[in-house]
């Protein structure tokens, strides 16, 4: 990520934008070493939400588990979000294998797979489901229009905010 970004900053590059989740865990050490903006895309998503729902709201995280345990989204969220998490079993059988699928190129297995951890988020109530991983919104949107992902009442693609961010930083 270092030598990435370096390579970025060297092409003079104005800033930077990361679509991984996960590679957020280590945006504060890439922030020491690169001199250019990068923008914090989970800092973004909870902006997003911060505007958007009223505090204490439930949101859903599907995710990488990787991302989950190093709390990329956590960290910002549990200040004024309840995050609500698939459970264990949920978490292998659904995300992990839908990303995985998605990986694959399987995406109507994806699809099906993904369906049961957001009908467990949904069941508890969850205004919002961040899709907190950059093969989901392929899973959940892939046979449905741009235009619908970007009017989704129910999920946040982190990588759709992130993009919009990143055209509003350009111009």
């Amino acid at each position: 990520l270092v030598e990435g970004c370096k390579f970025l900053q060297k092409s003079k590059c104005k800033f930077i934008s990361i679509p991984c989740n996960t590679a957020h865990h280590w945006y504060k050490d890439l922030k020491k070493k690169i001199k250019i903006p990068i923008l914090n895309m989970p800092e973004i998503v909870y902006s997003n939400a911060k505007n958007n729902l009223k505090s204490n709201s439930k949101i859903g995280l599907l995710a990488t588990e990787t991302t989950i345990k190093t709390g990329v989204y956590t960290h910002y969220f549990s200040k004024k979000f309840l995050l609500i998490l698939p459970n264990t079993s949920l978490q292998k059988k659904s995300v992990n294998k839908s990303i995985k699928l998605v990986k694959m190129g399987k995406t109507r297995e994806a699809e099906k797979a993904i369906k049961p951890a957001v009908n467990y988020l949904i069941k508890k109530k969850c205004k919002k489901i961040i899709l907190g991983c950059t093969e989901l919104p392929i899973a959940i949107f892939a046979y449905k229009s741009f235009k619908k992902a970007k009017l989704s009442k129910t999920f946040m693609d982190p990588n759709l905010i992130l993009a919009e961010a990143s055209i509003k930083k350009y111009k």
